[in-house]
């Protein structure tokens, strides 16, 4: 087996109260050094500019054109006219006394203005501040006030939000761009508390193409980008002009060494949110590759029919979204017959057996992906041929189905907005990589330290600690916030909170979350995100979390049921009621507890990680009412707080029960 890391340093034993840490690794394609930035690179700025002077006429930024409510095709931005926008409309922010190194926000879903918008700021060496599009008013509210923003652009329809929280937050936001039209009666609302309004037609007038630009630093600010956290108010991340750019050309780097870089000829989807430091990597990345970014229509119902009309060759994704597609696929194959079903799984079996010798993806069983696959292809478009995926673990059986049956080179990634995206990925074409995040990027070394009071030792033979990370694509601190900085950054070391696992090709394999630790009244420690994704294994349900508490000596859990599944069982044993009603019937509820539970005997979890009761929720966690994060990671205090009372009937019941 080959092996995809070098040491650098050794480990460190513990000493002044320090825990012990293992060796320092590095990618095998940074083994003589770490990636650094050309001389002549200063800002992200500079990539586009390059872009345009070298393909003026290529597309770069599209959507889809809406006539009497009906979506056609795309319509293009050209390189040129994406350049020229943002001189003009970086010149108005100019023109509204907006000096270099202040700051600007960014607020809406994805589309060609969003995008102008952050490269007018980065053409004046304005700091550009992504206001969150899922966390409503008052975090709205917080981060203008907190990043001192004075000109904000924004989608028309969150004009209302913004205009909202105005008289609280007018004190340094003097002006509102909206990314479309506004209306008089909006205008005259902010400019009662005196702030300016303009459409963009009326923003774009004054400016021009021939204000002088400032020099950049590497060590401006290119963003403050918020993280929603699950506690507390959001922390702001220093990114500077260069982490963005080390880790642009760090992934330019490992698709050069490990499969094939983008070009002028490639087309990149974007729905994951922009006001996210993953897609807007990757948007940055086709900008300097002179690629294109087709957006979508952000609304989910239509988000594969857009894919089809762009026919994009790169796809970013969360697990969320790859569940989705694979659930999808699965039932349309199910469906689809005896004999249907058969073939497809001895392809897949075939298929599998090549990618497990060490067959590239193309080469594993190209008649079949002609005969088989092709079709489940055709449903991203036909023309994929990278699917990237971050934000959370990926389940390993939905990561072999799209290395599979997807036809197209499939990597998966850990990254953090204080490592500016990605600092691990997986190799293109090393299929026993599969269910770990891969290697260090090549910006970036890592070791793992030892957390003793959970049984982890980074010096161990299978070394297990928390991941901590030292490189050019580190976030310079939070903003205003020295003492949450300290707590992470530790002799130049970024403590990411993450637990994981080296594996013996230099892979990593998240294994815990360092954070999501509590113990029961018995004194045992409960890691509950490794529970969550152990009974997340039972294809009975869609969602689970997972309570206790060191005043409880058992643990308790609210399930999203898979509708499907819960309606089969209904009708194989007699059971009416819509899906709310069966949510609510015990029986329902001790089927779906008996096989969660049965999923955790399978995978070996103790008895008491078992679950004693269960409440059986119809509606998905959602963002509207601040259960999950706009990555779809649970928000713990948030969903305390909101199951509060089914939670304490749960305990209740199994106690009563009990006695």
């Amino acid at each position: 087996m080959s092996v995809y890391t070098v040491k650098v340093e050794e480990a460190r034993p513990a000493t002044g109260g320090k825990p012990a840490a293992g060796p320092v690794y590095r990618s095998i394609y940074a083994k003589d050094g770490l990636l650094e930035l050309p001389a002549e690179l200063h800002s992200p700025w500079e990539f586009l500019r390059d872009s345009a002077k070298r393909i003026p006429k290529n597309r770069v930024l599209g959507r889809r054109q809406i006539i009497d409510s009906e979506a056609g095709p795309y319509v293009w931005l050209t390189y040129e006219e994406l350049y020229d926008a943002a001189l003009r409309i970086g010149s108005a922010i100019r023109s509204c006394g907006v000096n270099p190194g202040d700051r600007c926000g960014i607020y809406g879903s994805n589309c060609p203005e969003w995008i102008i918008s952050m490269e007018a700021c980065s053409s004046h060496a304005i700091t550009y501040v992504p206001l969150y599009d899922t966390l409503g008013p008052n975090a709205v509210e917080f981060i203008i006030n907190h990043a001192e923003v004075s000109i904000a652009f924004v989608q028309e329809n969150k004009l209302a939000a913004i205009l909202a929280c105005l008289p609280m937050c007018n004190s340094h936001l003097k002006t509102i761009v909206s990314f479309g039209e506004i209306s008089g009666m909006q205008k005259k609302e902010a400019e009662d508390v005196g702030v300016s309004c303009f459409s963009w037609k009326e923003f774009a007038l004054l400016g021009n193409l021939d204000h002088e630009l400032p020099s950049k630093q590497r060590t401006n600010f290119c963003t403050i980008m918020y993280t929603s956290g699950t506690t507390g108010e959001p922390k702001g991340v220093i990114l500077t002009n260069e982490a963005i750019m080390t880790q642009v050309l760090s992934i330019d780097h490992l698709l050069l060494e490990t499969d094939k870089v983008a070009t002028e000829d490639d087309t990149y989807f974007s729905f994951l949110p922009l006001a996210h430091v993953y897609d807007q990597i990757v948007e940055t990345y086709c900008i300097y590759k002179g690629s294109s970014i087709g957006f979508w229509r952000g609304d989910v119902r239509y988000l594969i029919e857009d894919v089809v009309e762009l026919k994009p060759t790169m796809f970013c994704g969360v697990p969320r979204v790859y569940d989705r597609i694979y659930a999808g696929i699965m039932d349309k194959i199910s469906s689809g017959g005896a004999l249907r079903k058969a073939l497809f799984q001895y392809a897949y079996n075939y298929k599998l057996r090549n990618l497990e010798k060490g067959l590239r993806q193309d080469q594993a069983a190209p008649l079949l992906d002609k005969l088989i696959f092709d079709k489940i292809k055709q449903g991203l478009g036909g023309q994929v041929h990278l699917l990237l995926s971050g934000a959370a673990p990926l389940p390993t059986h939905v990561e072999e189905f799209l290395r599979v049956a997807c036809c197209c080179v499939v990597s998966q990634g850990y990254g953090l907005t204080e490592s500016t995206g990605g600092c691990f990925t997986s190799i293109a074409n090393v299929f026993h990589m599969m269910g770990t995040v891969g290697v260090p990027v090549t910006a970036i070394e890592a070791r793992l330290e030892s957390v003793p009071e959970l049984g982890y030792d980074g010096l161990a033979s299978v070394p297990r600690g928390e991941i901590c990370l030292r490189g050019k694509i580190l976030f310079s601190g939070y903003y205003k916030r020295q003492d949450l900085t300290d707590d992470v950054l530790v002799d130049g070391w970024f403590h990411t909170g993450d637990i994981g696992e080296w594996q013996p090709d230099g892979a990593m394999k998240i294994i815990d979350r360092k954070k999501n630790i509590f113990k029961l009244s018995q004194g045992e420690y409960i890691a509950v995100e490794n529970l969550e994704n152990t009974y997340s294994r039972c294809p009975l349900i869609t969602s689970i979390w997972v309570y206790g508490n060191s005043f409880e000596s058992f643990l308790v859990a609210v399930v999203v049921p898979e509708r499907k599944a819960l309606e089969e069982w209904a009708l194989s044993n007699n059971q009416t009621g819509d899906f709310k009603m069966l949510c609510e019937n015990p029986k329902a509820v001790k089927f779906i507890q008996d096989e969660l539970n049965s999923t955790g005997q399978k995978h070996k979890l103790r008895g008491f990680e078992m679950l004693r009761a269960v409440h059986l929720e119809p509606n998905p966690f959602d963002m509207e009412r601040d259960l999950i994060t706009p990555t779809f990671k649970l928000k713990r205090p948030q969903l305390l707080k909101y199951y509060k009372d089914r939670v304490d009937q749960l305990y209740a019941e199994a106690k009563g029960k009990k006695e």
